[in-house]
């Protein structure tokens, strides 16, 4: 997607619902996104960074549980398909990448507990810091990059300089009661403006915030994980540990940065939302009334999306969404629904205009694996300005929503409960939506589909579906039947029993003169969501958009490859049980332009 919103900065214009006012905002917006393509045209090229979730480390037993690579391709070598160009380096001591992410935040760095004291251990004596899940740009000068290292029980949130491919802060988050494993960072996103990145730690089910401060120049002077800002989505908070954060030499010997700062006696812990419902079934409060649309019954938070409008759109594993203002201190919920209106697990969002599009698919855990859905939703962000009484307040409108959805995440539109079809691509019947991203114009949104590697595309205006194109044909609308694509070409191939030609698409991204779509391509040893992420041809796929932003078709695919030696044995529910070597699954992309 642009996982991220399209990085439109409009300080000066005040949300209006005057038809006059909103109209200036919307030319606004049309003359920025006419500078951006303008400028995009004087590009001098980007480069393509591609988190890969495999272990870095030898003789792990766990996928994705220590270590993981960066990949970065230059622009230039993108669309050649018969050609394996050489990953970028990000240290000065090696020639080209893949980058060792321990390379890039070195063992040895110190960690720090709140007061500033050394805890007495350094990021070498502690566990979960794996599964680069996600690296997402920072939309207001595309200078720096968040690092997001998903291992449960590990928390760990980290930032880069993207000129210099260094590290300059990194922190933990904190543990609290909401699940078993306590923490772990899914993904982070950027404020629109640069101001903050929030995080959506998982497994403390808690919306955390670091505040960025900056110079003149746009260039980063400090970071400042404040607890103050903090919202739990569960019930009964109770702390297990403090955010630590980390400082020390990176590879180019110079120092990190950070701080925390607040108080979780100041942030959002209750259990109760403004309108008095209970944030997730279950909680005990005798002022809780009764939650409408349905219920919130697992508030893992899954991506927290920003917009222009310092909204923060929080999708949940159980289903149910919870709409913040980032830029209050705790972060105000806004807006709540219910999972029968917002389903759940959802992880793509992106903005056009004043409307914000959210997809919902398959839970991760193992109860996504008979579990079917493709739905996109629309809400207009120009209608939050505070807490308030009204529960599924603004309406949420449904796009799409594929008629073969399983009755389930909140779901009750379905005519199933289960689909046992597995992720087979000849065979299965399921579909997994995840990963979006608009068009450069902003005119079109394109949805992958993870297991029926299809993208479905949407006009953002009228909201109609006006094509699907496929990923596994030269063409993008010969499916399996026609001349094979990328994917095929660059699949693996040590194992006779692996379905080839399987691009699994995952989060994805626009480059900046909008002629490409890069997604991200899982790998044969999926090590998220294995149930519906299983792929040939790990790497990044490289789409060409066609017919004016309404349809694309495959035309490279970056591959990837880590064949670090482990004690893990491959089962995939509902796949291939994979008996080969390779371990690389990317499961994000980000376009960082060159300056």
């Amino acid at each position: 997607m642009n996982f991220l919103i399209k990085s439109i900065t409009i300080s000066t214009l005040l949300v209006s619902n005057s038809y006059a006012e909103m109209e200036t905002k919307s030319n606004a917006m049309r003359l920025l996104r006419d500078d951006k393509k303008a400028k995009a045209s004087k590009s001098k090229g980007y480069e393509i960074w591609a988190p890969d979730q495999s272990n870095s480390v030898v003789g792990e037993g766990t996928l994705g549980n220590k270590g993981s690579y960066l990949w970065i391709w230059d622009s230039k070598d993108m669309v050649d398909v018969h050609s394996e160009p050489t990953p970028l380096s990000c240290t000065p001591i090696k020639a080209q990448g893949p980058c060792d992410i321990f390379d890039i935040f070195p063992l040895a760095l110190d960690e720090y507990d709140a007061d500033g004291v050394k805890t007495g251990q350094t990021l070498q004596d502690l566990n979960g810091f794996g599964r680069f899940h996600g690296a997402l740009k920072d939309p207001s000068n595309n200078r720096y990059i968040n690092v997001n290292m998903f291992t449960p029980k590990g928390g760990y949130v980290g930032v880069m300089d993207t000129t210099t491919k260094e590290a300059i802060g990194l922190f933990r988050v904190a543990a609290t009661s909401g699940t078993n494993s306590e923490r772990s960072v899914h993904m982070s996103f950027w404020a629109v403006d640069g101001s903050a990145i929030i995080i959506a730690n998982l497994h403390g089910k808690m919306v955390e915030r670091i505040d960025v401060t900056r110079n003149s120049d746009g260039e980063i002077t400090d970071l400042s994980f404040n607890r103050s800002a903090s919202v739990y989505l569960g019930k009964d908070f109770s702390l297990k540990a403090e955010p630590t954060y980390f400082l020390g030499h990176n590879a180019f010997g110079r120092p990190l940065i950070g701080s925390i700062v607040g108080s979780y006696d100041d942030a959002d812990t209750g259990d109760l939302t403004p309108a008095l419902a209970c944030k997730e079934v279950g909680c005990t409060d005798a002022n809780a009334v009764a939650t409408e649309g349905g219920e919130r019954t697992n508030n893992v938070p899954v991506c927290p999306i920003p917009s222009m409008n310092s909204n923060v759109y929080v999708t949940m594993g159980g289903g149910g969404l919870l709409v913040l203002k980032s830029t209050e201190t705790p972060m105000q919920i806004v807006g709540e629904y219910g999972d029968a209106i917002v389903n759940g697990a959802g992880c793509a969002g992106t903005q056009s205009q004043n409307q914000v599009f959210l997809n919902a698919g398959v839970s991760a855990s193992g109860a996504g694996s008979d579990q079917s859905t493709f739905t996109l939703y629309t809400l207009d962000d120009t209608l939050y300005s505070g807490p308030s009484t009204m529960q599924n307040y603004p309406p949420a409108q449904q796009v799409f929503k594929d008629p073969t959805n399983t009755n389930t995440n909140g779901n009750v539109d379905g005519v199933a409960d289960q689909n046992p079809s597995g992720q087979i691509p000849q065979y299965t019947t399921r579909r997994d939506s995840h990963g979006a991203v608009n068009t450069i114009d902003g005119k079109y949104v394109h949805v992958a589909d993870r297991i029926k590697n299809v993208v479905e595309v949407f006009d953002t205006e009228t909201y109609e579906h006006v094509s699907t194109y496929d990923l596994v044909s030269m063409d993008g609308q010969s499916g399996r039947s026609g001349p094979s694509g990328a994917c095929r070409i660059k699949s693996v191939t040590d194992d006779a029993g692996l379905v080839l030609n399987d691009p699994a698409p995952d989060l994805m991204d626009i480059t900046p003169d909008g002629k490409y779509i890069v997604m991200g391509f899982r790998g044969p040893a999926p090590v998220t969501v294995g149930h519906a992420a299983q792929g040939s041809c790990p790497g990044v796929g490289i789409v060409e958009v066609t017919k004016g932003g309404k349809s694309g078709k495959l035309v490279n695919v970056l591959r990837a490859s880590n064949v670090t030696p482990d004690s893990v044995g491959i089962t995939v529910t509902g796949g291939h049980d994979y008996i080969g070597k390779e371990r690389s699954d990317v499961h994000q992309v980000t376009v960082i332009s060159k300056k």
